[in-house]
């Protein structure tokens, strides 16, 4: 049978899929391996099951050894894989999209209201027992109906945000790498970078992280949003932490929601300190059905190369 290893632990019924064909191996905890563990324990593996913070390199496949087949990431993003390297030595890489899309899509629309509502702010006031009442002034937000929408990364995810746009009445525009073939169907039209961000009162970030991308949203871009301007990122990397902290300082964002950050669970202090700063611990795709449906992919992907057939959703 082939020996496999799980990096962490799933939802109930994934990994006992796995059973009746393969020696299965996991890490049953919420935190991930060390690194020293995890390069043990892939040690004479056939396949492993990651997520994204095992590091998956030119020094985990050495430890691997030439017996390893595939590489299921159990996430839509693959950064922490060098995908170059696995191909390379003929190991397989996959991934679990498409499934986790509409998850993510509300829940970045429960941050864009968030933080444009000020919720996060208003629920810690009300927590805090500090005395408080309504008036004409209190608490004002920024109303979406007929704002302007700018969506930075127009795949899955983001047509599902502009999807969720329309009973909003917003004005939809959006810049990728390539432009949709029917703008008409998601009521979208595609601007460059620049025009993105001089005329988004709200810009949501779904681009994939890559070197191009990193940090793309640096100083320079955040001051080109407009005055008042609400960001709202579910993907790591592509902000710049610091910078996103010293806009919202300064007043020129007016709020800002995040779900991923480069260093999880770090944050870096200048942003924990703002107030009209929505931060999330990742929970864009953590729903049981999805996660469910993550895991289940993994296993199909597993299964399926360790069967000498195509794996269905390959990187």
């Amino acid at each position: 049978m082939d020996q496999v290893l799980v990096t962490r632990r799933l939802v109930d019924g994934v990994v006992e899929r796995l059973a009746p064909s393969c020696r299965v191996e996991q890490h049953d905890s919420e935190t991930p391996m060390g690194r020293a563990e995890l390069l043990a324990a892939v040690a004479g593996k056939a396949a492993v099951v990651t997520t994204l913070d095992d590091v998956v390199d030119g020094e985990f496949l050495d430890a691997a050894g030439p017996g390893l087949k595939v590489v299921a990431n159990h996430a839509v993003g693959f950064h922490n894989v060098d995908t170059a390297a696995c191909a390379a030595r003929g190991v397989t890489v996959t991934n679990t999209p498409g499934v986790l899309t509409e998850a993510t899509a509300d829940f970045t629309w429960a941050l864009l209201l968030a933080a444009t509502r000020r919720l996060a702010e208003g629920e810690r006031l009300v927590r805090s027992g500090e005395p408080w009442a309504w008036a004409p002034t209190f608490m004002l937000g920024t109303e979406l109906t007929g704002a302007r929408l700018g969506i930075l990364g127009m795949g899955r995810i983001g047509r599902a945000v502009a999807r969720r746009a329309v009973g909003f009445g917003m004005e939809l525009s959006y810049h990728n790498r390539s432009r949709l073939p029917s703008e008409k169907e998601h009521g979208a039209r595609w601007v460059d970078f620049g025009e993105l961000l001089s005329t988004s009162d709200v810009l949501v970030v779904t681009c994939p992280l890559s070197e191009a991308t990193r940090h793309l949203l640096d100083a320079t871009s955040i001051a080109r949003l407009p005055s008042g301007a609400v960001l709202v990122s579910v993907v790591a990397g592509i902000v710049d932490e610091l910078a996103l902290a010293a806009a919202l300082a300064s007043g020129h964002l007016s709020a800002a929601a995040v779900d991923n950050f480069e260093r999880e669970p770090a944050i870096p202090a200048e942003l924990l300190a703002q107030p009209t700063a929505v931060l999330a611990p990742h929970l864009g795709s953590a729903t049981v059905r999805t996660r469910r449906a993550m895991g289940d992919l993994a296993v199909d992907n597993v299964l399926a190369v360790l069967a000498g057939k195509d794996p269905v959703t390959p990187v």
